[in-house]
């Protein structure tokens, strides 16, 4: 025993010391604990059902990044079409290439994208709701995602916001969209998304389909944003099907 310094001594219960240095609980020392009305317990309750995070059968929360890479309408066109969606609540993280990407190639600011989602969290505050695996969320889309992103988030590096909500999405086994942006792709792009694709990711490369005859830019984008909301469980009344031939 250390002599010098003496430290605090806490007591379960409430002690008097004896002539001959020993210790003896006192007759208080079964504490009852204090009576709370039933109403009172009924409100605690109440309040601990509420749980930070939760969310009701109804509701599909969903998690969407935007990256650096060059497809930041496919983004954008995404929470559009989420804004419409019934029963969504949307969390939405832009990495800052991200909004240098946005700016250039479709004129917006983040801050013009605000009103699309329900949460605009900054891809610094490390802190935020989504990088807490105990906040419920359905699914994750990176859309557009860009090889820097792809290669953090199967290495598990969570330096940033967006990582680390795509970091969550892998370990609580929930569904993570990554629409990845690059061509052509050389064997370590290829190993790092087989990698992913191990891990659970999936792999969405915005590839345009020509089979609905698209006419315009426009309905090159609808028709792969569409393809996302299928992969993110997003009912969408609106898109084009494969009839057969």
């Amino acid at each position: 025993m250390a002599l010098g310094r003496t430290e605090p001594v806490c007591f379960p219960v409430p002690v008097r010391l004896r002539s001959d240095g020993s210790l003896e609980p006192t007759r208080e020392a079964s504490v009852a604990l204090p009576k709370i009305s039933i109403r009172t317990a009924a409100r605690r309750e109440q309040r601990l059902s509420v749980t930070i995070g939760s969310k009701g059968p109804n509701l599909q929360r969903l998690v969407v990044g935007i990256t650096g890479a060059s497809g930041a309408v496919y983004g954008v066109r995404l929470l559009e079409r989420l804004a419409k969606a019934d029963g969504t609540e949307t969390h939405l993280v832009v990495t800052r290439p991200g909004e240098k990407t946005l700016l250039q190639e479709t004129g917006r600011r983040i801050a013009d994208l605000r009103p699309l989602a329900t949460e605009l969290h900054s891809v610094d505050r490390i802190g935020a709701s989504i990088a807490s695996g105990s906040f419920l969320f359905d699914a994750m889309a990176v859309v557009p995602c860009s090889m820097h992103t792809m290669s953090a988030i199967a290495c598990g590096l969570t330096a940033n916001l967006l990582t680390r909500a795509a970091d969550v999405a892998l370990k609580e086994k929930r569904r993570l969209v990554l629409a990845v942006r690059e061509t052509p792709l050389h064997l370590g792009h290829l190993r790092t998304m087989a990698a992913l694709a191990e891990i659970g990711a999936i792999i969405a490369p915005p590839m345009p389909a020509f089979y609905t005859l698209p006419k315009t830019v426009d309905d090159i984008v609808d028709q792969q944003v569409g393809r996302i909301l299928d992969l993110l469980g997003v009912p969408d009344s609106g898109a084009e099907r494969w009839p057969g031939i």
